[in-house]
């Protein structure tokens, strides 16, 4: 038998940073050398970041990516490098013409080794639903290769490598690479995390491990990019099905694994044939086998077996919530953020993300009191800036409400009232936030939830003003329950909050409840019709109130306006405001809501 000592690099990277990222990528490197790993592994795309979107269209971005792959495969030295990266296409007769000029890359896992890139492996498999859109940047190794993809002996084991989505069809590269004497998968990856996610790949990687009677070692990246989050836990799964070691989540992490492979018979390695020189036509040869290195490192020590216990669904989501913003915040520059806090439910979670995002001292409150706000609500604000530490700032919006009162109320011949005076203290408070962001440099950070956002109870330009959207994602029932997890490991949001009834506090004794259903009723009929794309027959022949049903789907459709202008916020769920949910704002579809069509 023979060891080959895996390193996983479960590491954080930014889009389009080539000298950061390739720094990352040599830094972890190092780490797996110094271990005595013989393979270190990278995710997905981790010289250029994911998703690099319309970068991949210039031309000197991929000039760079290459000489940034260039200068990490010349510090390689006995620990193979596997990396994932891009890589200029063969134009040829197999691909139409009209591909060429858009979508002439590869998405790459190169395997470096030695001061040298030894080959390559081109992705099979190019996602193009949900938040992914590769087909718009991508070649598939199915347009160019005649055959199917390498295997690469390292150490005297062939090992068949895939990327992210490859892994997740039965037919699809790595039945080819079992098929042709492959004895380990690599799969790396760039994964985003919805709640739930780790344990749907989990059950993946079992299920294909016991199909193919193959080990595999899973790689995810890690960190926050736009409104995507990356949640790493790296995993690897033997032959049998039996989760053999897993990383953290939510973090960077070098996960190493020791794997014992049986030598090949006589004359033989693996059974398939080798190659010393790899060519594009020698490599893509179904079962041919790229030689990489014939050497494994003398371990001196051994690493115990680890497998992190997963999270709670509540505990992924608060995780992710952190992560996304703190990665959001410094990859964009920015060193501190302001809240507007209203001593309401929302404003409290996301202040308690920030402060464990960036500390305390980056996170500054503002509490903006008009002639509605309670004492109640003023005195929660106070409190949990107290709890988190964090400097408050009041400036009373009365004043301001009156002169704009008079002012608006001088066009109208009136002074305004409803919607529109609301609307008017809601813009006065986004004016104050974003003027302390032009003075002093902070981000502000929005504070709308998902179940908000949805029906559009919220006001443009109002509370909706700001750089990023904390809990865009977050339905209001779960906001509920992650502050009542918070306060589980000791109290921090005020108790007065989660009790009181939510209210924006913009007229006399104000309830969201007057203009909403309570938010039981209204996150249910909302996960059917955005997350699941139920019809509003089907939400109804499922037990919900006509009525009520056919109300919050029409408010749904009518303020897609609204949620195109929000900013971005961290993805928690698996159908997310954005990349994911693309509905048309001008839209006349109407569903019939009500009559059945007999056949």
């Amino acid at each position: 038998m023979r060891e080959i000592r895996l390193g996983l690099c479960q590491i954080d990277v930014t889009v389009g940073d080539l000298n950061a990222n390739t720094k990352q990528i040599l830094h972890w490197l190092d780490k797996a050398e110094q271990a005595l790993c013989d393979i270190a592994i990278f995710p997905e795309l981790a010289v250029v970041g994911y998703p690099p979107e319309d970068l991949l269209l210039k031309e000197g971005f991929i000039d760079d990516t290459r000489l940034a792959l260039e200068k990490i495969a010349q510090e390689t030295g006995d620990c193979v490098a596997i990396v994932g990266s891009i890589q200029e296409a063969e134009i040829t007769q197999q691909i139409k013409q009209g591909d060429a000029v858009p979508r002439r890359l590869y998405n790459t896992a190169s395997v470096c080794s030695m001061g040298k890139v030894v080959g390559h492996y081109h992705k099979h498999l190019l996602p193009n639903y949900s938040v992914f859109d590769e087909r718009r940047y991508f070649l598939s190794s199915q347009q160019t290769r005649q055959v199917g993809p390498p295997l690469f002996s390292i150490g005297g084991t062939a090992v068949g490598i895939s990327i992210c989505e490859d892994l997740w069809s039965a037919d699809g590269p790595v039945s080819q690479e079992a098929s042709a004497g492959a004895k380990l998968i690599v799969n790396i990856n760039a994964s985003p995390y919805y709640a739930g996610r780790i344990a749907e790949r989990l059950a993946m990687l079992k299920n294909q491990a016991l199909r193919w009677n193959i080990p595999i070692a899973y790689v995810n990246l890690v960190g926050g990019q736009d409104e995507l989050v990356f949640d790493g836990g790296s995993m690897v799964v033997g032959e049998n099905g039996e989760l053999l070691a897993s990383a953290q989540q939510f973090q960077e992490d070098l996960l190493i694994v020791d794997m014992t492979f049986p030598w090949p018979g006589k004359g033989q390695d693996n059974d398939t044939k080798v190659t010393a020189q790899p060519s594009r036509t020698q490599s893509s040869r179904t079962g041919e086998v790229i030689k990489v290195t014939d050497n494994l490192r003398e371990k001196t020590k051994s690493y115990p077996k680890r497998i992190i216990k997963p999270l709670g669904i509540n505990e992924e989501i608060y995780h992710a919530l952190v992560l996304g913003t703190r990665d959001y915040v410094w990859k964009n520059g920015f060193k501190d953020v302001v809240i507007g806090l209203s001593g309401g439910i929302d404003s409290s979670l996301v202040a308690t993300v920030a402060v464990d995002a960036l500390g305390k001292e980056h996170v500054h409150g503002v509490t903006m009191p008009s002639i509605y706000t309670s004492e109640t609500s003023i005195n929660d604000a106070v409190v949990l800036s107290k709890n988190l530490g964090i400097d408050l700032l009041e400036i009373s919006i009365q004043s301001m409400h009156e002169i704009m009162s008079k002012t608006v109320g001088a066009a109208l011949g009136k002074l305004p009232v409803g919607t529109t005076d609301e609307n008017i203290q809601s813009r006065l408070r986004g004016i104050i936030l974003m003027a302390l962001s032009n003075a002093r440099g902070w981000l502000v950070l929005t504070t709308s939830n998902k179940s908000e956002l949805a029906v559009g109870y919220s006001t443009l330009y109002g509370d909706s003003a700001g750089g990023f959207c904390v809990i865009k994602d977050v339905p209001k029932t779960t906001v509920y329950q992650l502050c009542k997890m918070i306060n589980a490991k000791g109290v921090r949001i005020p108790v007065s909050i989660l009790h009181k009834p939510p209210s924006a506090e913009l007229k006399p004794n104000q309830r969201d409840d007057q203009t909403l259903p309570p938010y039981e009723k209204l996150d249910p009929i909302l996960f059917a019709y955005v997350e699941q794309d139920m019809t509003v027959s089907s939400i109804v022949s499922a037990g919900f109130d006509a009525e009520l049903t056919s109300k919050i789907t029409k408010m749904v459709d009518s303020n897609e306006y609204k949620r195109r202008q929000m900013p971005p916020g961290v993805r928690v769920t698996p159908k997310a405001f954005g990349k994911d949910r693309r509905m048309p704002i001008t839209n006349r579809y109407t569903e019939n809501r009500y009559i059945k069509h007999d056949n």
